[in-house]
C-alpha cells in the first residue's frame, strides 16, 4: 500500500454533503474475546488489562475476561438505549466471533439499520502476528468476511483490524476482496485514498486519541474531563472547517465495557446532546463517507 504525504494546509477544499463542516463518526466496538488460548505465553486480549500481571493464555483470567464481558451483557444495551432515545445512528464494528457467539448483539444493530464494519475474526488475534505470512492473513480476512456475508446478507464494505494492528499486506488483501474503506490509519482529520495492487481504498481514520479506552481507562480522566475533551475537539474542528472552508472528520471510539458503565453514561449523553445541537455536524457512517469520497476526491489530495 502507499499514500502521499499531504499537509492539510496544501490540499483542495473538502466539501461535505449538505454543507456540513464536521462528519462525526461514533463507533461502538462489538468485540469477542476467547477465555483461553492454546499457549503458555501471556494472552494479549486486544487491549490493556484492567488488572496487571497477565496470565498464560491457557489459564482463564476471569477478572479481565468478565470485565470485558460486562460490556456484552450490560454496557452495550445502555449505549443502544442512549442512541435510541436521542434518535442518533451508532456505527458499530464486529468481530466475526461476535456474530457467531453473541447473535443478539448483531440482531440489535440490524434491526436499527445501523452500520456494521468488519473487525477481524477474534479480538485477541492480531493480524501483525501474520505479518510474514500473507497467505494465512488472507485466510483470516476471508474467513471474517464470509461470516459477515452470512450474518448480514451482503458483503462487508470496510475493515478495522483488532487493535488497529494491520500489516503491509492488509490493504492489498482487503481491496482484492472488494472492500471500499480501511480504518486502521490514524494520521488525518480527513479521508484520503490509499493505493494498493488491487485498486484504491478510502482511508477513514479511526482514533485511539478520541477514544473512551484511552481517555477514561488508560489516562483516568474524569467524566467531566472526558466531556470537555470531546467538546474541545469538535469545536476546534468546526472552527477550522469554517475558516478553511474544508470539511473535517471526527471519530469517537467507544467500548461497551468502558463507556457502558452506569456512572459514565451521563458523560456520553452530554456530549451527544451537545453535538446534536451544533450547526454543521453530520452524524455520518463510514460507508456514506467512502461512497461520497470515491466520487468527490478529485483535486483534494494530489
Amino acid at each position: 500500500m502507499k499514500y502521499p504525504y499531504s499537509p492539510i494546509v496544501a490540499r483542495g477544499k473538502l466539501k461535505w454533503p449538505n454543507n456540513a463542516k464536521v462528519a462525526l463518526l461514533v463507533t461502538a466496538n462489538l468485540e469477542y474475546w476467547d477465555l483461553i488460548k492454546d499457549t503458555d505465553k501471556p494472552y494479549y486480549a486486544g487491549g490493556p488489562a484492567i488488572l496487571p500481571d497477565s496470565l498464560p493464555g491457557n489459564v482463564p483470567d476471569f477478572p479481565n475476561f468478565t470485565w470485558r464481558e460486562y460490556g456484552q451483557r450490560v454496557g452495550i444495551w445502555r449505549i443502544f438505549r442512549c442512541f435510541d432515545k436521542l434518535g442518533l445512528p451508532l456505527g458499530c464494528t464486529m468481530n466475526a466471533k461476535t456474530a457467531l457467539h453473541l447473535p443478539e448483539l448483531i440482531e440489535a444493530v440490524k434491526v436499527r439499520n445501523w452500520e456494521l464494519v468488519a473487525h477481524n475474526y477474534e479480538q485477541g488475534e492480531l493480524l501483525t502476528d501474520l505479518a510474514h505470512n500473507p497467505e494465512k492473513e488472507a485466510d483470516v480476512i476471508k474467513k471474517t468476511l464470509d461470516v459477515y456475508q452470512q450474518t448480514m446478507g451482503k458483503p462487508a464494505q470496510g475493515w478495522l483490524s483488532s487493535s488497529l494492528r494491520g500489516t503491509l499486506n492488509t490493504c492489498n488483501i482487503l481491496a482484492a476482496n472488494g472492500l471500499k474503506f480501511y480504518c486502521d490509519l490514524m494520521n488525518d482529520d480527513q479521508p484520503y485514498m490509499v493505493e494498493t495492487d488491487s485498486g484504491p481504498l478510502v482511508s477513514i481514520p479511526y482514533s485511539n486519541e478520541i477514544n473512551d479506552f484511552t481517555l477514561l481507562t488508560r489516562r483516568a480522566h474524569s467524566n467531566d474531563e472526558f466531556v470537555d475533551i470531546l467538546k474541545a475537539e469538535l469545536l476546534e474542528l468546526l472552527g477550522e472547517a469554517t475558516e478553511d472552508q474544508s470539511g473535517r472528520l471526527m471519530n469517537l471510539g467507544l467500548h461497551p465495557h468502558v463507556i457502558g458503565r452506569a456512572y459514565r453514561m451521563p458523560a456520553l449523553r452530554e456530549f451527544l446532546n451537545f453535538a446534536k445541537d451544533l450547526d454543521g455536524v453530520w452524524f455520518a457512517t463510514r460507508e456514506e463517507i467512502a461512497d461520497w469520497y470515491l466520487q468527490n476526491n478529485e483535486g483534494h489530495i494530489t
